[in-house]
C-alpha cells in the first residue's frame, strides 16, 4: 500500500506542477518512472503531459512502450482509437494533423501491428473494416492476406442485415474503397469468375447510387450510423469514428468514370480485347458492334470471355445513357436532379400537322375575310430540331430554346436505343444481360421503365407501350416537397402518353378519353394574341412524310395545345368522310378555334362541306364558337350571295327540321347547353313560339330573327379567353364527345 501511495504522490505532485513548472513535472515523473516501472499510471501521466504539449516524438515513444509494456489497458486503446479515427478521416485541424503525425514516429512493424489489435478490439463489422481498410492502405502488402476476406465479410454483412438496395455502407465501403486495392494490386492472383462477380457487384451499386431517387436521400448515412450504433464500443472516443465516417460515407465523386475504371482493370485480367488509351462511350458501342459479330466465330472459352465482355461493356454504355436520357426528361426523379421549377418533358406523337392535310379549291369560295397565304401549311418551328431515328427513320422534335440540352439528350437516347438493340441481337448476349437484370431487379426501376416506354413507342411498338403505361399510371411519382405548377400534369404523363398511343392505334374514342381526362386538371392560360395569318410562318421546303414524334414540356401552355390537336384529328377524320356527321364537323369547328388562324385551311374545307350539304346542325355553336372569322364566315353562309345554307345553331332549333338526316348527332336530353347571357331561346315568350307554327326548310322569319340577334350578342364575346372557353368545352361536353367517337 505504501508503494501505491508513493506512486500516487508522484503523479498528483507532478500534475500540480505542470503548468507552474513543466520540466520540475517531467523530473518528478521521471524519477516515479524509475523507481516503479511497472506502474502504467506514471507512463500514462508522461505520455498525457508529451501529447497535451503536443510534443511529436516523446508522445509517440512513450505510446509505443504502452502498447507494448500494457497492452491490455482500455485508456491505450482508447487513444489508439482517438489516431485512428484522425487516420480514417480527412479532417485537417491542428489535433487532428498532430495525432497523425504521433503516429508516423512509430515503427512500421509497430504501426501494422497496432492496426491489427486495433480491429481485434472492434465489435461492429462496419467499424472493424474500417479500421482493416486503414491497415491496407498503409500497408499494400497486407492486401493479399486480407484483402479478398475483407470484401466478403463486407458482403456477407449486407445480406446478414438484410439491406434493401445494394446502395448501402457495406456495399460502398466494398466497392469504392476494398475492390480498387484488391484488382490494382499486382500480387493478387484472382480467378475469373470472382471478378466478374465484383464488377457485378460494382455494377449494381454505383448504377443504384447515381439513379436513386429523392427519398434515398441520406441513405448511406443512416443505415451506415444504424450498424455502428449497434456497436458496444459505440461510446465516448467511438462516437467520434462514427460521426466522421459518416459524413464521408455518403458522397462518391464520378460514379460512371470509377465503374468504367473497375471494369477496364477486370477487362485486363480476364484476357478481353482492351484498346489503347481511353475511348468514349460511343466509340466504346461502335467497338462492342464489332466484336459482337465474331462471337459465334470463337471457341467455347474465348466466346464466354468476349461475350462477358460485349455485354458488361455495352451494359453500361446503355444504363449511363438511359439515365441521362430521363434525368432530362424526368429530373424530379433523382436526387439532386429535380427542384420545383423543373420541368419534365412527355414523348408524344407530333400533331403539327393536323392543319396542314386539307387541299381546297380556294376558287370555289371565296370571302373578302379570308386571308390565306399561297401554299401556307403548319410547318416545324424555326427553333425546332429533327433527329433523324436510325431503323424506323422517324424524327423527334424539340424546342431547343426550351430544352438546351436537347443535343446530348437525344444522342443518349439514340445510344440507349443502339445499345438496348445490340443486347439483344443474339441470344446468347440476350440471356446474360436478362439474368445480369433479374439479379438487380430492375423491372422495379421506375425511371428504367420510363425510357423502355419512351423506346418502344419511339419503335411504334404502341400496343406493348400501352401496356407499359397503364402500370406507370398507376404508380405515384415522387414529387418534390415544393408543390410545383407542373406537378398535377407530371402525374399524368402516362395518361398523354396513353392518348398518344391510343390514337396512333386508331382507338380514338380511348384516346379522346385520356384527353379529357387530362385536361380536367389543367388550370386555362391567359390567351395569347391572335396571330394573323401574314405572322404565321411560310411552308418550308422540305416536308416529312410520316409519323413523327414530339418532346413536349409537361407544362399546361404546351400539353393544352397537344390535347385540342389531339382532339381535333380525333374528330377531323370523321367530319370529313363522305358520310355526314354533323356532330363531329361541329367539334372540329370550335377545335379549330385554338391556335387560330393555323386551322384556317381546315376550316375552309370544313365550310366547303357545309355548302356542299345544304345545310348543318349544331346546337353548341354559340356556346363555344367565339371566333370572329368564323361567326362572320357562318353570317355570310345565310346570305343569298352564301349560298342560302340552311344553318340549325341554335339550342332547340334542330328539332324543327321536319325530316332530319339518321346520320345527325343528336344530344342527350339530359344535355342543357349554356347560352351566353342575354342570347333569346326559340320558347322565349309565347310570341316567338308561334312564329315556330309554319316552317320552310326548317327556317321562319322568327327563326332567322333569333339567329341574327344571337350572332350579335356572340360578337360581343370574342374578347373572351378562349383557353377559357375550349376548357369548359372539354369539361361540359365530355360525355358527348366521347359518345361521338367510334
Amino acid at each position: 500500500m505504501s508503494a501505491q501511495g508513493d506512486c500516487e504522490f508522484l503523479v498528483q505532485r507532478a500534475r500540480d506542477l505542470v503548468s507552474e513548472d513543466p520540466w520540475a513535472a517531467k523530473a518528478w515523473l521521471i524519477t516515479a518512472r524509475t523507481l516503479y516501472p511497472s506502474d502504467f499510471n506514471i507512463q500514462y501521466e508522461m505520455y498525457t503531459i508529451e501529447r497535451n504539449a503536443e510534443r511529436t516524438a516523446s508522445a509517440g515513444r512513450l505510446l509505443y512502450d504502452m502498447f507494448v509494456n500494457f497492452p491490455d489497458q482500455p485508456v491505450v486503446w482508447r487513444e489508439i482509437s482517438v489516431i485512428t479515427a484522425a487516420l480514417r478521416n480527412d479532417v485537417q485541424d491542428k489535433h487532428a494533423q498532430f495525432l497523425r503525425g504521433l503516429f508516423e514516429t512509430l515503427p512500421g512493424r509497430v504501426q501494422c501491428e497496432m492496426l491489427l489489435k486495433a480491429t481485434e478490439q472492434c465489435f461492429n463489422t462496419l467499424e472493424k473494416a474500417e479500421m482493416l481498410l486503414l491497415l491496407l492502405r498503409r500497408f499494400p502488402e497486407s492486401v493479399v492476406q486480407h484483402g479478398v476476406s475483407l470484401g466478403e465479410t463486407l458482403l456477407e454483412a449486407e445480406s446478414i442485415e438484410d439491406q434493401e438496395t445494394p446502395v448501402n455502407c457495406f456495399r460502398k465501403l466494398f466497392v469504392c474503397d476494398v475492390l480498387p486495392l484488391i484488382i490494382n494490386n499486382p500480387d493478387m492472383r484472382l480467378p475469373a469468375s470472382l471478378l466478374y462477380k465484383y464488377m457485378h457487384k460494382a455494377a449494381e451499386f454505383y448504377i443504384g447510387y447515381v439513379t436513386r431517387g429523392p427519398t434515398a436521400e441520406s441513405q448511406l448515412q443512416v443505415s451506415q450510423e444504424a450498424g455502428s450504433l449497434k456497436s458496444p464500443t459505440a461510446r465516448g472516443s467511438q462516437r467520434y469514428i462514427i460521426e466522421g465516417l459518416t459524413e464521408k460515407s455518403s458522397q462518391v465523386v464520378e460514379p460512371w468514370e470509377r465503374l468504367l475504371e473497375i471494369m477496364s482493370v477486370v477487362g485486363v485480367r480476364c484476357e478481353w480485347q482492351m484498346d489503347k488509351g481511353s475511348r468514349s462511350y460511343g466509340e466504346m458501342l461502335q467497338r462492342m458492334k464489332e466484336l459482337g459479330r465474331y462471337l459465334s466465330s470463337f471457341d467455347a472459352d474465348a466466346h464466354v470471355r468476349y461475350r462477358n465482355q460485349v455485354v458488361y461493356s455495352v451494359m453500361l454504355v446503355f444504363f449511363r445513357s438511359a439515365y441521362q436520357y430521363v434525368s432530362a426528361v424526368q429530373p424530379t426523379l433523382f436526387q439532386g436532379h429535380g427542384s420545383p421549377s423543373t420541368v419534365p418533358w412527355i414523348l408524344v406523337e407530333d400533331l403539327s400537322s393536323v392543319y396542314s392535310d386539307a387541299d381546297l379549291d380556294r376558287s370555289k369560295h371565296i370571302h373578302k375575310k379570308r386571308k390565306l397565304a399561297d401554299g401556307r401549311e403548319k410547318t416545324m418551328s424555326s427553333d425546332d430540331e429533327e433527329v433523324s431515328g436510325k431503323g424506323c427513320g422517324r424524327h423527334i422534335l424539340v424546342n431547343k430554346t426550351e430544352l438546351p440540352c436537347w443535343a446530348d439528350m437525344l444522342e443518349s437516347f439514340r445510344t440507349a436505343r443502339e445499345s438496348w438493340e445490340l443486347l439483344h441481337s443474339q441470344e446468347t448476349l440476350e440471356n446474360e444481360f436478362n439474368r445480369i437484370c433479374s439479379s438487380w431487379k430492375t423491372d422495379s426501376w421506375l425511371w428504367l421503365r420510363i425510357f423502355l416506354t419512351d423506346m418502344i413507342i419511339y419503335q411504334g411498338q404502341y400496343r406493348k407501350a400501352v401496356g407499359s403505361l397503364h402500370q406507370l399510371a398507376s404508380i405515384q411519382l415522387p414529387q418534390p416537397q415544393v408543390v410545383a405548377p407542373q406537378s398535377s400534369l407530371e402525374q399524368h404523363r402516362a395518361l398523354i402518353q396513353l392518348a398518344s398511343c391510343h390514337y396512333a392505334l386508331g382507338e380514338y374514342r380511348m384516346a379522346c378519353e385520356k384527353v379529357l381526362e387530362v385536361v380536367n386538371s389543367l388550370v386555362p392560360q391567359v390567351q395569347e394574341a391572335i396571330r394573323t395569318a401574314e405572322e404565321v410562318p411560310r411552308v418550308r421546303t422540305k416536308f416529312r412524310k410520316g409519323s413523327d414524334l414530339r418532346l413536349l414540356p409537361c407544362t399546361s401552355k404546351a400539353i393544352m395545345p397537344f390535347c385540342m390537336q389531339l382532339m381535333l384529328a380525333c374528330f377531323k377524320l370523321r367530319a370529313f368522310t363522305e358520310n355526314r356527321d354533323d356532330l363531329a364537323l361541329g367539334h372540329v369547328v370550335v377545335l379549330l378555334q385554338h391556335d387560330w388562324p393555323q386551322g384556317e385551311c381546315l376550316f375552309l374545307k370544313a365550310i366547303e362541306k357545309i355548302c356542299q350539304q345544304g345545310s348543318f346542325q349544331y346546337e353548341n355553336f354559340f356556346n363555344y364558337v367565339t371566333n370572329i372569322d368564323m361567326l362572320e364566315e357562318f353570317a355570310y353562309l345565310r346570305t343569298t350571295e352564301g349560298g342560302k345554307v340552311q344553318l340549325e345553331l341554335l339550342p332547340n332549333q334542330g328539332m324543327l327540321i321536319k325530316n332530319p338526316s339518321p346520320s345527325m348527332g343528336l344530344l342527350p336530353q339530359e344535355f342543357i347547353p349554356i347560352l351566353p347571357p342575354g342570347v333569346p331561346t326559340a320558347d322565349s315568350t309565347k310570341e316567338r313560339r308561334g312564329r315556330h307554327h309554319t316552317v320552310t326548310r326548317g327556317i321562319t322569319k322568327g327563326v332567322k330573327e333569333d339567329f341574327r340577334l344571337a350572332m350579335e350578342r356572340q360578337v360581343s364575346r370574342c374578347a373572351e379567353n378562349l383557353q377559357t372557353v375550349l376548357h369548359r368545352f372539354c369539361i361540359n361536353e365530355k360525355i358527348m364527345l366521347i359518345q361521338s367517337l367510334p
